[in-house]
């Protein structure tokens, strides 16, 4: 184990750290790509030395193709064709350059890491191919597969997501489990706050992962928390916006509190209904209807000179008024 220890300490010296990325400008943001987060590449690095722990210790053997099956805690729910192909096509000029690694179930074999060069032997028709089989118990493949694929920048946050929802089972807490993954509890937390979306986000979720990132996934749970029963018909209007494109992600938590806020009509117990008016996010006014009649009010300031102007002469186009 002292050994791992110093492997893993020599192995994580020179990476960077979150603090070592403050006062960046977007173009060197821009440059650098995507960064992980704190603590995940000490994690991945953790990984990598755990599976070569493993393998040092497995057997290697030509295995059929038919016979592996994926790993049931991998995050990727999208394999990009293109990269599959071009794998697949230097397997069949060069071969396998890194042996895929397997465990053992049964009469088959589950996948430990390898599965891009596991599909594309599958993709060339190859029967066969090169792997290291293992002893592993399910922890060790839960968070093997995580680690495995969470730094990938084309891995989206739904993705982990799920992920982690599979793996969460095998750890005793999710403290252990952010541990595990090299991520704080927080950041944990905005993983999981895709379970409180509704049904018909996460099916086109499940069909274009990439759509809505974390951050904005707790944003607009937080938001429909809040507004209950108008927020969900507002995310429902706004939803089709996003997937279009015409709506940002991160402005949807913000449109559908202020669309259920707009909507949201009172009725108390002398029969009388209001229904709120908003300039943005500040109420301007209401409407409120009795069995009087219908009375339109402004806060005062909220309106200019020349809204009030135009407003006064919609209203006379539709009745008679006088001026006192």
């Amino acid at each position: 184990m002292s050994n791992i220890r110093e492997q893993l300490m020599a192995k994580t010296a020179n990476l960077p750290k979150p603090a070592d990325f403050k006062g960046e400008s977007k173009k060197e943001k821009s440059n650098r790509g995507p960064q992980t987060m704190p603590g995940i590449t000490s994690a991945l690095a953790a990984a990598q030395l755990r599976i070569q722990e493993l393998e040092a210790r497995g057997v290697d053997t030509d295995i059929a193709v038919d016979a592996i099956v994926p790993n049931p805690w991998q995050p990727r729910r999208q394999f990009s064709e293109s990269k599959l192909a071009e794998l697949a096509r230097s397997i069949g000029e060069v071969g396998l350059l890194q042996a895929v690694t397997v465990r053992r179930v049964g009469e088959s074999y589950q996948l430990v890491a390898g599965e891009r060069r596991w599909r594309a032997h599958k993709l060339i028709n190859k029967p066969t191919v090169r792997g290291v089989v293992i002893e592993c118990t399910d922890q060790d493949m839960a968070a093997l597969a995580l680690m495995e694929n969470v730094t990938r920048d084309d891995l989206s946050d739904y993705e982990i997501a799920i992920a982690i929802r599979r793996a969460e089972a095998e750890f005793p807490n999710r403290t252990r489990l952010a541990e595990a993954m090299g991520i704080s509890r927080s950041d944990l937390y905005r993983f999981l706050a895709y379970d409180a979306l509704p049904d018909f986000v996460k099916r086109d979720l499940d069909l274009n992962p990439s759509v809505l990132g974390a951050s904005s996934a707790q944003d607009i749970a937080n938001a429909l928390k809040k507004t209950g029963e108008q927020g969900l018909k507002a995310l429902q209007e706004l939803w089709p916006h996003v997937l279009s494109g015409d709506l940002v992600q991160t402005k949807v938590a913000a449109s559908l509190s202020a669309q259920a806020s707009r909507g949201e009509s009172a009725t108390d117990a002398g029969g009388r209904s209001i229904l709120k008016i908003f300039a943005g996010k500040v109420q301007a006014g209401s409407i409120t209807k009795d069995v009087k009649g219908l009375t339109f009010k402004f806060k005062a300031g909220v309106m200019t000179e020349e809204q009030e102007n135009q407003l006064r002469e919609h209203i006379g186009k539709m009745f008679s008024i006088q001026s006192e």
